[in-house]
């Protein structure tokens, strides 16, 4: 319950505080983005699982954002386009962490509604 409080909680921020980032930090910005959306999704993960703890979504949350960042500066210093290796393992473990998300509620769901008795 906490990682989605704190998505909703970032997301109003977001919305009405007016912060503009210079164009030159958009590539960074992003993929500490992605990186810290998949440690929410992982939370919501983890909390359905009931192995939720705090200081490893903490750590994963900042960790995360941190190393992605770095990555992309580093990339950014060589001319490569090492945000690219980022992009793909967040984004990958975001689009499975939401699967298993997505089954948990279809699944509830289901049997809380008796419509069909399958396991997804």
């Amino acid at each position: 319950m906490i990682p989605i409080l704190g998505l909703i909680l970032g997301i109003l921020v977001g919305l009405f505080i007016p912060i503009t980032i210079p164009s030159e930090y958009f590539t960074y910005v992003a993929v500490a983005i992605l990186a810290a959306l998949d440690s929410v999704f992982g939370g919501i993960v983890a909390t359905i699982n009931k192995k939720f703890e705090m200081r490893i979504f903490l750590s994963g949350f900042f960790g995360n954002a941190l190393l992605a960042a770095g990555l992309a500066y580093i990339g950014d210093k060589l001319g490569i386009q090492i945000y690219l290796a980022a992009i793909f393992a967040f984004g990958n473990r975001l689009f499975l962490n939401f699967a298993l998300i997505r089954r948990y509620l279809l699944n509830k769901f289901i049997k809380k509604d008796n419509i069909v008795k399958e396991d997804f």
